[in-house]
Formats: C-alpha cells, structure tokens, sequence
C-alpha cells in the first residue's frame, strides 16, 4: 500500500493534509481499544474540502494512514510542540478526549515506533520535501498551507469554543510578513466567521521545520473548526456548510499566490 497520494501541480503551492488520513493496519487495531478503531481525531474530510485548489493550480499531499499510527506533524524524534501543555505525541497513546487508544499492555514499543516512522512518516516526509524543491527551482518561491481541522470543543487542549479558523505562522517566524499581512487582511475582510492569528495553535512540526521564508519557502497552518463544515459527532460531511467555508480558504489560497 502506498503510504501517501500526491497531485503534482503547476503552482508555487503545495496543500499538505497530513491528519486526513484514517487507515489502521489489521494488527495494530486489534491491539486497539474498540472507540479508538474510529480514528476519530482524523481530520475529516480535508481533502475534499481542499479538492478545489487543484484549479489553482495547488500541488496536494494526502496521507493514507491515521494519526494514532503515527503523527506526521510531529518531530519524529518525538519532542512536544508546546512544552508545558497537553498534547498527543508522536505515536499517540490517548485520544483527544483522554481515552486510552491501546488495551492495556498493547501500547506499541520502541522498536514499533520505529517501524512506524520509517513506514510511513518518512515517506511523507520526503514527498513533501521533494516537492516544495521541486516547485521552489521551478517559481523561484513557494508556500506550503498545512490544512487541519478540529473538534470545535477539546478540553483538553483548550478551554472552551475553539475560533472557527486559526492561522498559525509560528509567531511569525515560518513566512514573510508581507504574506501574514495579506492573509490577515482576508480575515479581517469576512464576517462569517470568528478567526485568531497564532492562538492556540501556532502551527505543528511540519510549519516550524519546512517554513523558511528567508529561503523562498513561506509554511502557514489553518485549524479549521470542523463545526464549519461537518458534524461534528456523525463525521458527516455537509457540503452546503462545506461550500460557505470553501469561499474563505479559496480566497486565502488565491493571496498566497498573490503574494
């Protein structure tokens, strides 16, 4: 199986999903407590959500396997992403809603872990680099939107409603100002939804490693409030709810290309 799909586009863009993906192998889901087998803290349906930006010309990565197989927008060598605060690691262990994933016992050991990471963490991890190189030597520069979503409500990563969208550049650091500056402007310009610049979530791993706008390589997150677009406790995809949300990521994709 391969471990990822890619869309090769035309673009100074690469849309990265790396929580899309829902896929448990045979033996690790036995080894799963029951709830955990519906992968639930899956990013649902970003792909589709996302499927619009390849008439923009936008390359997109998609991963095949869950994030409790193991996370790919975590360092592989397993270090947290905000020191001090709750989090699920590298190879998670509960789910957001601090369930166990494994029966007790059945948690994976190192030498799993390590297996995992070089089935399928690395492969899509040299895919993205691949084409981010790829599309920089063709247009000179390029960004890479790292799409996710989210329950509207974790209390265990945040208190209360989470804002519908949440740009993460990493303080800044992970693309040029002049890009945050026209994709703040976007959010500021529609009213539907609510809408932070680095709050909670700042951007993962893959924002912070790949974003190096002095380099030609601008990295930016969106966490999207799966309330936005979907149902939150059936993962029905809601196209009409889907559509409204669509409007606003088409215009963030359309600055980043501006820019």
């Amino acid at each position: 199986m391969d471990s990822y799909t890619l869309h090769r586009g035309t673009a100074p863009l690469l849309v990265s999903l790396p929580h899309n993906g829902s896929f448990i192998p045979k033996d690790i889901e036995a080894r799963m407590k029951r709830p955990a087998r519906r992968s639930a803290d899956t990013d649902w349906h970003v792909k589709e959500l996302y499927a619009f930006a390849r008439s923009l010309g936008a390359s997109i990565l998609v991963p095949v396997a869950s994030r409790y197989v193991v996370d790919l927008n975590r360092p592989s060598d397993g270090h947290a992403l905000y020191p001090g605060r709750k989090e699920t690691g590298l190879v998670p262990t509960v789910q957001f809603d601090g369930n166990d994933i494994y029966r007790p016992g059945a948690e994976p050991a190192a030498e799993e872990i390590a297996q995992r990471i070089k089935t399928w963490w690395k492969p899509y991890h040299r895919a993205l680099a691949d084409e981010l190189s790829r599309l920089r030597k063709k247009h000179g520069r390029v960004v890479l939107w790292e799409g996710h979503s989210i329950r509207s409500h974790v209390p265990m990563l945040f208190d209360g409603r989470l804002p519908d969208l949440n740009l993460g550049t990493a303080d800044g650091a992970s693309c040029s100002p002049a890009l945050q500056a026209r994709l703040t402007a976007v959010l500021e310009a529609q009213n539907d939804y609510a809408w932070v610049a680095n709050g909670r979530f700042k951007g993962g791993y893959i924002t912070r490693h790949y974003g190096r706008p002095d380099d030609g390589v601008d990295a930016v997150q969106l966490e999207l409030s799966q309330d936005t677009y979907m149902d939150e406790d059936s993962f029905a995809y809601l196209p009409r709810k889907a559509a409204n949300v669509q409007v606003t990521l088409d215009a963030l994709l359309r600055a980043c290309l501006a820019a």
